[in-house]
């Protein structure tokens, strides 16, 4: 463990959420232009409403409007849809975020199509996917661009190092792939039907964990020296009390790699940073601005 570099998640998350802030103040001065971020929230979930809170927190602190739309848990797909066009309309909104999980009277798909790509910030939007995996501008999800962020500050060019992704999601691990081909990673996704998990692990430079499995990642899985990203957030009980880990074994993990992300602290602060960056760069896209330096 003495040699491994800890990633500090939350500093690094500051301090892109401070870069943001200091450009919207340029945007502001220079043209006018104050990013804006609406939210839509359908029903009542406590840990969406936790995000959502500083979502709206972080975001009017990096110098940037906040909106807040509260539907509640009996709204109908309709009603949802409208709102969502409402904000497609509105020129001062240049990011929307419907969050997740809605009821399931409501189909995640069809409201996730509604909204302008060019306002999609969590990057969930079909023509963001394929914009994303051509190698066009793109809106990218923020839980793995800012697993790119952090490998690109830890390591620099990511040229020819092999990448073994955990977790062929949507949301992480599809996207995570196309981010690391355009980084000309060599890219291997590994998945529950994947033969010999342990021995693919074990080949990577760069171990990116997105599977939603406690510590189902052993030490014995890594190669020396290797970079290990956990995206994982699992809640377990141990020793009577209920505690966060993520989907590497972190002790075990930290004695053999090169540097880890720890769980909590890690990834997770990163995701509101870049919905912020998206925010940001959506909203120049939109008035056709130059992002500042």
């Amino acid at each position: 463990m003495s040699d491994t570099t800890v990633i500090d998640g939350k500093a690094f998350a500051a301090n892109l959420r401070a870069e943001v802030g200091r450009k919207a103040a340029i945007l502001k001065e220079k043209h006018g232009l104050v990013p804006g971020l609406s939210v839509v929230l359908v029903g009542d979930d406590p840990a969406s409403e936790v995000y959502v809170r500083n979502k709206g927190k972080s975001t009017l602190e990096a110098g940037m409007i906040s909106q807040e739309f509260r539907l509640p848990e009996t709204a109908t797909q309709e009603e949802v849809l409208e709102r969502v066009n409402a904000l497609n309309a509105d020129p001062a909104v240049h990011g929307i975020l419907v969050q997740l999980p809605l009821p399931d009277q409501v189909d995640t798909d069809a409201v996730i199509s509604a909204i302008d790509p060019d306002k999609d910030v969590d990057g969930f939007h079909v023509i963001n996917v394929g914009r994303l995996n051509t190698g066009q501008d793109a809106l990218v999800p923020c839980t793995p661009l800012g697993c790119s962020l952090m490998l690109k500050d830890q390591l620099g060019d990511l040229s020819g190092k092999h990448a073994v992704i955990v977790g062929r999601s949507n949301i992480v691990g599809k996207p995570m792939s196309a981010l690391l081909l355009k980084e000309n990673c060599t890219v291997t996704v590994v998945h529950s039907r994947t033969v010999d998990l342990a021995a693919e692990c074990r080949r990577a430079d760069i171990l990116v964990a997105a599977v939603g499995r406690p510590e189902m990642i052993r030490g014995d899985w890594i190669k020396p020296g290797a970079t290990v990203i956990d995206v994982g957030i699992n809640r377990i009980e141990r020793d009577g009390k209920k505690k966060l880990v993520g989907d590497v074994a972190f002790a075990e993990a930290a004695d053999v790699a090169g540097a880890i992300t720890p769980v909590p602290g890690g990834v997770g602060p990163m995701t509101i940073a870049c919905l912020l960056k998206n925010t940001l760069t959506a909203a120049c896209r939109q008035a056709g601005v130059n992002e500042p330096e």
